[in-house]
């Protein structure tokens, strides 16, 4: 980080409430929504930062707004998130609990277990053995640790 972005961060803790305000209003183009001196220095301090070194990519932004919509509930845009560990859909997914084998399809927007359409291996996990499971683990395809690779 270039020594001019830091001094401006770091000069943030020294000003008053009242002057971070004024900063708010020259950065941001807005008055400042309320007199919360944490919330104030964060928001400066990312948007200097912003501006230096640039924001988040075009991705990263509509990954952003696809993960608002759904925690808001709003169901707006078609795309849902994919999860980069999703296998291809249609691949089988095949683990074995208690001597029975359970075969698990993925599918464009879920997981089919047992005619059943679930919408995360977690929950299919869960229902296989009665207790909490991260169901990526529990299919083999979570990322191993690098000192156990």
């Amino acid at each position: 980080m270039d020594q001019t972005v830091l001094s401006r961060l770091a000069a943030l803790k020294a000003m008053s409430v009242k002057d971070l305000k004024v900063e708010w209003e020259k950065l941001l183009g807005t008055a400042a929504p309320n007199n919360s001196r944490t919330f104030l220095e964060i928001r400066i301090a990312y948007r200097l930062q912003e501006l230096t070194y640039g924001g988040p990519d075009r991705e990263t932004r509509r990954m952003l707004d696809l993960l608002a919509d759904e925690v808001e509930g709003h169901n707006r845009r078609k795309h849902q998130i994919a999860d980069p560990r999703n296998p291809v859909v249609g691949t089988k997914l095949i683990r074995e609990w208690d001597g029975i084998e359970h075969t698990v399809t993925v599918l464009k927007d879920g997981f089919g277990w047992q005619g059943c359409k679930f919408k995360s291996l977690s929950a299919v996990a869960r229902e296989i053995t009665g207790t909490r499971w991260n169901g990526y683990r529990f299919f083999g395809l979570r990322e191993r640790k690098r000192e156990e690779a």
